[in-house]
């Protein structure tokens, strides 16, 4: 990578002026937190709100290592009720913002997505159905990003 900045900075810089929703008096996690959980939940493959809150959960000592957390991961109704109320064309324009810095920092490099079913590989009480595998790596980073079970 070109640059040291670290993600979480870098989600800051372009996340840092999306308007809060929420009344200050009942702010009980940081808009930045929420976020960051949000995405490194979805990378992960949580795909709706509840899946999200387990997701921190189960890494809430590692994001605490980057975030404050001061009172605790939200829960699934608070990332919920965070995301309806967000201006929808302002998270856009930040998040095309943060895709477009992201580009830039990785010097453009390409995100490898490659799938393979296993060989010799059943579903558990199916003796015709194969495993089909999806994997995300970054080549030039030499890391797998992901991979999941697909159907």
């Amino acid at each position: 990578m070109s640059s040291t900045i670290s993600p979480v900075a870098l989600i800051e810089t372009h996340f840092g002026n999306l308007r809060d929703p929420r009344a200050a008096h009942s702010i009980e996690h940081k808009l930045l937190d929420i976020l960051v959980i949000s995405i490194c939940g979805t990378i992960s493959g949580a795909n709706d709100f509840t899946a999200i809150a387990e997701y921190g959960k189960s890494k809430e000592k590692w994001l605490k290592t980057f975030l404050e957390l001061e009172n605790g991961i939200p829960s699934a109704d608070t990332f919920e009720r965070i995301f309806a109320r967000l201006n929808p064309s302002e998270l856009q324009k930040c998040f095309i913002g943060w895709m477009e810095a992201v580009h830039k920092t990785t010097d453009g490099e390409l995100i490898n997505i490659d799938g393979k079913t296993l060989r010799g590989a059943k579903e558990a009480g199916n003796s015709r159905s194969l495993i089909h595998m999806v994997s995300v790596w970054s080549a030039t980073q030499h890391l797998v990003l992901g991979q999941k079970k697909v159907s």
